[in-house]
């Protein structure tokens, strides 16, 4: 099995038993425990632990262990899941409803100036362009504009834009997309977003952008999302610690 395998087993293992609440004291054992435990190496633990530990949902206290988040066991809602974690399927749910997806555009170019250095790509070098409306109850919410490296996956297809992209990119890469760098802004409506979303011209649009990496910091899309305002809502858990 493949390494990114091994640590996507166990990172998958660890949250459900964390889930389970079947850690006394909320404590996990210690790296080499879990390394014996799951017969795996000790880079495959940390690597799954630091992935638990970006979402939030555990957290190393200095000379005393890692610990589960308690406020990630009284409203998991809130907190980012494995593979799909920053993506609108699990953030923008409503009474547990899954946004439903149009695909507007999926077209294969070069990467211009700008989309080069945000991606750390080669002059030419090919990316998707997707545009994609999200709606809810019938209700366009969201508009999606995404450009992610063909080479991360070269077998990607429009049948395949209909789910998530983040779970796809887990499925055929074997790692998950963990980390964003996101400017969160409102701004007035354009003609375009009253359009797309049903918004009065006098009313605000919700604009999310920026840079999605993969679990080893690979760039795996850099896009924007315009959000109707009345579903504008962002969690974000950061660490302050250094680690």
């Amino acid at each position: 099995m493949e390494q990114e395998a091994i640590y996507l087993r166990v990172l998958t293992d660890l949250k459900q038993r964390i889930n389970d609440q079947e850690f006394e004291n909320l404590k996990l054992p210690d790296e080499r425990s879990l390394a014996t435990a799951y017969e795996v190496s000790r880079s495959s633990i940390k690597r799954a632990l630091n992935v638990l530990a970006q979402q939030g949902i555990i957290f190393k206290k200095r000379g005393s262990g890692t610990f589960v988040n308690p406020l990630y066991l009284k409203n998991q809602t809130m907190f980012q899941s494995t593979g799909h974690n920053l993506g609108v399927s699990d953030s923008f749910r409503f009474d547990d409803e899954v946004p439903a997806i149009e695909l507007v555009s999926f077209e294969q170019h070069p990467a211009d100036d700008d989309t080069q250095l945000a991606l750390f790509l080669q002059p030419d070098e090919p990316v998707y362009h997707i545009q994609r409306l999200r709606q809810l109850k019938g209700k366009t919410f969201m508009s999606e504009d995404a450009l992610v490296p063909v080479k991360l996956l070269p077998n990607l297809t429009a049948a395949d834009l209909n789910a998530s992209l983040f779970q796809y990119a887990e499925m055929t890469t074997k790692k998950a997309v963990t980390r964003s760098f996101l400017s969160v802004t409102v701004e007035p409506s354009t003609a375009k977003d009253q359009a797309e979303l049903d918004l009065a011209p006098n009313e605000p649009v919700g604009v999310m952008g920026g840079i999605y990496f993969l679990d080893d910091g690979t760039p795996f899309e850099v896009g924007t999302m315009r959000v109707h305002y009345k579903y504008m809502k962002y969690n974000s858990f950061d660490s302050l610690d250094g680690e």
